[in-house]
């Protein structure tokens, strides 16, 4: 069972959301060989300014 977590800014809609959990559904169906019911998508969002890059705010 393929749990896959995206981690992004807050901000997009729940329309927005719903729509790229499909896609990337789609995807580990095609991609994995296993079954739609079994693929989980969990977005964490968290602040801009909990973003860091080598070291440097984002």
């Amino acid at each position: 069972m393929p749990i896959i977590t995206i981690s992004m800014y807050p901000g997009r809609t729940e329309k927005q959301k719903e729509e790229f959990a499909k896609a990337i559904t789609k995807s580990a169906v095609d991609i994995l060989k296993t079954k739609e019911s079994h693929v989980i998508v969990v977005f964490e969002e968290n602040p801009k300014e909990n973003w860091y890059m080598a070291g440097s705010p984002l």
